[in-house]
């Protein structure tokens, strides 16, 4: 591999960059492909493919062979609110391969014993995005109902382009949200990702069938992107 491609490859992926490394399997020459970059014909819908699943593999394109070595980083999953949905989610999401931060800054519910496996820090949202700022790799559910909590992790994550943004609430609740981020200065289009009521609609009530209905929800949104409204997965 070209010693300044290499180089830039892994720039990209210690800055949590998705790319992809398309070699000409014809010639043996590579480039790198970033996602956002625009692609027209076949070539382009396989590699729109390989960043939405994240699968490497081999393209046959207009009579050439090329191979798409996939680099995206690794989804972070963060939860505000240490609260008994993110008890139940935290496991399931780690199965999924959706592994879970937790934040909350009532120390009261953030505690190693209630949360023994998972990563949890017992602060505010801005003092840890400080340090682990949000990116387009991120799902981000706000869950503690609380608005002084719960309303800088939503902004910022509409800010950083999270591929998932939830918060839990009834519609009413939601409402309320909505005036208050907007004051932010939240543009509405922003707002209208954000999934409230979060989690698919399933019915679910207990704190365990919600936990599964937001992990539904996120893996439907990681393995969406790119993708239409028509075309996404159900």
């Amino acid at each position: 591999m070209d010693l300044q491609l290499l180089r830039t490859l892994n720039a990209d992926r210690r800055a949590r960059r998705a790319v992809i490394q398309l070699t000409d399997l014809g010639d043996g020459t590579s480039r790198l492909v970033h996602e956002g970059d625009r692609l027209e014909g076949e070539l382009g819908k396989a590699i729109a493919s390989a960043f939405r699943t994240g699968r490497s593999g081999s393209a046959e394109v207009e009579g050439r062979s090329y191979f798409l070595n996939a680099h995206l980083p690794h989804p972070r999953f963060v939860l505000v609110g240490a609260v008994h949905i993110s008890q139940a989610l935290a496991p399931m999401a780690r199965i999924a391969g959706y592994p879970v931060e937790i934040i909350d800054p009532r120390t009261a519910f953030a505690t190693p014993d209630r949360f023994p496996d998972a990563p949890l820090d017992a602060e505010w949202p801005q003092d840890v995005f400080s340090r682990r700022p949000l990116d387009s790799y991120c799902a981000l559910a706000a869950l503690t109902h609380d608005p002084k909590i719960d309303d800088f992790a939503l902004k910022a994550a509409l800010e950083a382009n999270c591929f998932y943004v939830g918060a839990l609430g009834s519609p009413r609740t939601h409402g309320r949200r909505v005036e208050r981020l907007l004051a932010e200065g939240v543009s509405a289009e922003r707002i209208e990702r954000v999934h409230a009521p979060i989690g698919l609609n399933i019915g679910a009530a207990s704190p365990a069938e919600i936990a599964v209905a937001v992990l539904a929800e996120v893996i439907r949104a990681f393995r969406s992107r790119g993708l239409d409204a028509k075309e996404q997965v159900a």
